[in-house]
């Protein structure tokens, strides 16, 4: 069976936004079932673990010795083996992959420098005089996404693939903000993709396997 890594415990702002959710979403949108590998603190650090993880992160795929780190990397070889995530016309296909990589280098790296400054470091007076122009950044970047999405339900028309996927995880790191609220057509498309029953289904065993472990 398909296993998950994940962690046992974070705190509470990191619940629901740990990445191994990006896969669980896609494993339900796929219909795959799957277990979690749940780890202790320090078990990323563990040899065993960086031959499989190098940089110590959440999730590793596994599926019958076959093993993958990275989500982007994981969402794509799923897409592979449903076209519940990836359409099989070769240029829709393509658009997909386009919007699933645009999340994840044109868009979040910016929001999480954001997150980054308003989470760990607000009270730094670097970070004080940081914020605006991160702020801006971002706003710029969003202003690009909501123009791309214009009317439509969802990146490539009326379809959820897995570049909505992506991105929907990648603007829920703002939730703790108004940035995203702020764009009635942004929020309107993230509510849109977390409503559908596959993510609701992969949030709730993330919140679950957290309150297990408590």
């Amino acid at each position: 069976m398909i296993t998950v890594s994940a962690f046992r415990w974070v705190p509470d702002f990191a619940r629901g936004q740990v990445r191994d959710l990006r896969v669980r979403w896609a494993l339900e949108e796929a219909g795959l079932p799957y277990r979690t590998r749940l780890l202790e603190q320090g078990d990323q650090d563990k040899e065993e673990y960086r031959a499989l993880q190098p940089f110590g992160q959440v999730p590793i795929f596994e599926d019958d010795g076959f093993a993958l780190f990275e989500t982007g990397a994981i969402v794509l070889h799923l897409g592979e083996r449903t076209e519940a995530l990836l359409p099989r016309d070769e240029k829709a296909r393509a658009r997909a992959v386009q919007w699933l990589i645009a999340a994840l280098n044109s868009v979040e790296p910016s929001i999480l420098n954001l997150a980054l400054i308003d989470i760990f470091y607000a009270k730094e007076e670097w970070a004080k005089l940081r914020r605006p122009g991160a702020t801006e950044f971002v706003q710029r970047r969003l202003g690009g996404l909501s123009k791309a999405l214009g009317g439509k339900p969802y990146l490539d028309g009326d379809r959820f693939t897995a570049g909505d996927l992506m991105m929907s995880t990648v603007l829920r790191i703002l939730n703790y903000s108004d940035l995203v609220k702020s764009d009635a057509r942004l929020w309107a498309y993230l509510e849109r993709c977390t409503a559908r029953p596959a993510f609701k289904r992969a949030l709730d065993a993330q919140l679950g396997d957290f309150r297990d472990a408590a």
